[in-house]
């Protein structure tokens, strides 16, 4: 059991008077370290006289325990003191400006920092967040465009051949352009309704309804599938939107299936080669014109080994056009190498395609 009296617990104050010893006892200094002990008192100080002379003695002195080392230290004049703020003390053996360095960071948190993305980063230095597919993938388009003028030139089901590789190609691209990998249901249900709308296209005699009417069925089936989900509401929803767009896009591509074979030659080389000169190291706004250009020259070449004649430059430069929006949404926000080789050749074709069938038709 302790014998001594409880001591009222009062704040540290180096300025203040050394502490009167307890009747019966001294003070008793910091003994709490191997081979050091405070300041003793000693039991004749009892006395009230005796225990003020102790104390006007260490009067003006401070008990400081940095390093468990008694420090004597002056007391400020209080008439000339000035109240400053004073800086932490700084660690033993630190350098000299390590709590300047360290003060010139922030306060530290618990969530971190978000990693920044590719895109983010050029959008805060200033650059472009888009990044073309460049001329690989322009030249993969190209052969693509070749395989499908050729195949028209030689009939219905050659056709067929180059047009389902562009399908299955349109229906991935699209779902790996909008970050969904590998989404398998999603591209299967795609390209099935590509090769759906291909079957109504040849049933029909090439009937543009049959494309119509495999789209109203195809967007139907896809919300019923993803209603049928048990994802979370927003995954749902993007799925239902990758899946329509996707089975949009392989489907109106059939449209090569029915427009006039001339017309197929013709947009499928203005294409391939509007492609190959957007890939040209060439400022965007030259490069889109030269495009255009060589477009509606290369409807006007194909147009002369067709029926099309001269007609050819409109078909070939709305063809051409066309291509290009494909080519622009292949490039979005930093895609993948994946998405370049996926939608960034099965775009341009895809989004012509319309053109194709429209203007084929008008000008025959």
């Amino acid at each position: 059991m302790n014998d001594q009296p409880n001591r009222p617990h009062q704040p540290y104050d180096p300025y203040a008077q050394a502490p009167q010893a307890w009747p019966g006892q001294g003070y008793q200094g910091h003994q709490g370290h191997q081979g050091h002990q405070g300041f003793q008192g000693h039991p004749g100080y009892e006395d009230p006289q005796a225990a003020q002379q102790y104390t006007q003695q260490w009067q003006g002195q401070t008990w400081e325990t940095q390093n468990h080392q008694p420090v004597s230290a002056q007391a400020p004049d209080p008439e000339t003191a000035i109240l400053t703020p004073q800086s932490p003390p700084q660690r033993a053996g630190a350098p000299a400006g390590a709590d300047t360095a360290a003060s010139a960071y922030g306060p530290a948190t618990v969530g971190g920092n978000a990693r920044v993305t590719d895109a983010q980063r050029a959008r805060a230095e200033g650059r472009s967040p888009i990044i073309e597919p460049g001329m690989q993938p322009a030249a993969l388009t190209a052969l693509l465009g070749l395989l499908l003028a050729g195949a028209a030139a030689v009939g219905t089901y050659a056709l067929l051949v180059p047009l389902v590789v562009l399908q299955a190609v349109t229906a991935a691209g699209w779902f790996r352009l909008n970050g969904m990998w590998p989404a398998r249901q999603g591209i299967a249900l795609g390209f099935a309704g590509a090769l759906a709308a291909d079957a109504a296209l040849l049933a029909s005699g090439r009937s543009p309804a049959a494309i119509l009417g495999t789209l109203g069925v195809w967007v139907l089936l896809a919300l019923v599938l993803q209603l049928r989900s048990h994802a979370d509401p927003d995954e749902r929803m993007y799925g239902l939107m990758a899946t329509v767009a996707a089975s949009a896009l392989a489907i109106v591509a059939g449209g090569y299936l029915a427009a006039a074979a001339d017309a197929v030659t013709v947009g499928a080389v203005a294409v391939a080669v509007a492609v190959l000169a957007r890939a040209l190291p060439l400022p965007t706004p030259a490069s889109v014109v030269v495009s255009l250009l060589a477009a509606a020259g290369a409807g006007i070449a194909a147009g002369q080994v067709t029926d099309l004649g001269t007609s050819g430059a409109l078909l070939g430069a709305g063809a051409g056009a066309c291509a290009l929006i494909g080519h622009r949404v292949a490039s979005y926000d930093y895609p993948s190498r994946f998405v370049h080789f996926t939608a960034g050749v099965a775009l341009p074709l895809a989004a012509a395609a319309p053109a194709v069938y429209v203007l084929g038709r008008a000008l025959a």
